[in-house]
């Protein structure tokens, strides 16, 4: 019997959320995603010392924010001399309300990977969800550069990167679970919200379903991911990309797993449509506390896991 690792990928692209190059070449995903934090973690493993050096000799006169973004790249030219696919490298997240330093930074990463060696269509530049990154993403797009929008929590965010044409959007299925968690207290029931019924897993869906029946080329890539019990509940969708210790239990078991999103099913039960526009995302997003509240932690969250980095990188160039 095959595992649910080999089964997933019967219906869905498996992607690994990891910057430990071990982890990539046991799985073998397709693609692979990177993030501030991901990286932070990844630069102070032993094995990974020599390459954050080799980063700071050879770019001796960059400034902090190149020195950064020279490291990015050279973790994602290893990633991508692992899988087949596309790997995605984040703009610094403390640009993340601010359109023209974002686009400048994206550019700036394309420069590397293309001086590299590295065709730019297996490259995602990931920025957050904000309606500033949003549109600094619609330019990138125009200009070639295809974009991952991160830190997604709901349909208004998607709805907005569908109309500025991004190639992809990640919603984070875990974040949203811990936050109704949390809300909920003592009345949480957490077998009454798991599986289809996890509120992380229920979000995606409707996203999933509202791009499929509108025909919406965007695809759609679930993350953050706290058990496998969400992953299997979103199979079918575009992409899922997976912690090494997610995949990991996938590769261990060998239970059955069927598809649980279509597009047949999707088109089936179209939601009506609704408008996207600035107004109508930032009134929306507003209204929806658990969007609110975890896109802006997590750009905390990013932005200090990149000023972590930036220390680190400067303790190297120090010697």
């Amino acid at each position: 019997m095959s595992t649910q690792l080999e089964q997933l990928r019967q219906y869905t692209t498996v992607v690994a959320d990891t910057g430990d190059f071990d982890s990539i070449r046991k799985h073998r995903p397709t693609d692979a995603t990177t993030n501030p934090s991901l990286i932070l973690k990844a630069v102070q493993q032993a094995s990974n010392q020599e390459l954050l050096h080799k980063v700071v000799r050879d770019h001796a006169s960059a400034n902090s924010a190149q020195l950064m973004d020279h490291l990015l790249v050279a973790f994602g030219k290893e990633i991508l001399s692992i899988i087949p696919g596309r790997v995605s490298t984040e703009v610094d997240a403390r640009l993340s309300f601010d359109t023209q330093a974002s686009i400048e930074r994206a550019r700036q990463i394309i420069g590397m990977y293309e001086r590299a060696g590295i065709e730019r269509e297996r490259v995602l530049i990931k920025l957050a969800s904000t309606w500033e990154g949003i549109q600094a993403a619609r330019t990138l797009q125009s200009e070639g550069i295809r974009c991952n929008m991160t830190l997604l929590f709901c349909l208004p965010q998607a709805l907005a990167c569908a109309q500025a044409k991004v190639q992809l959007i990640s919603p984070f299925v875990g974040r949203i679970y811990d936050w109704h968690k949390k809300n909920a207290g003592n009345e949480w029931n957490e077998h009454a919200s798991s599986g289809l019924a996890d509120p992380g897993v229920v979000s995606v869906t409707r996203i999933y379903n509202y791009y499929k029946a509108y025909d919406i080329p965007t695809e759609i890539m679930g993350a953050s991911f706290r058990n496998t019990g969400q992953i299997l509940a979103l199979a079918g969708c575009d992409l899922l990309t997976i912690s090494p210790e997610l995949l990991e239990q996938l590769g261990s078991s060998s239970t059955r797993v069927e598809p649980e999103l279509t597009e047949e099913h999707a088109r089936s039960h179209a939601p009506e449509w609704m408008a996207s526009n600035e107004v109508a995302f930032r009134t929306e997003l507003n209204q929806d506390a658990m969007a609110t509240e975890k896109l802006a932690e997590g750009i905390r969250a990013f932005s200090a896991d990149g000023a972590r980095l930036d220390a680190i990188i400067a303790k190297a160039k120090q010697g």
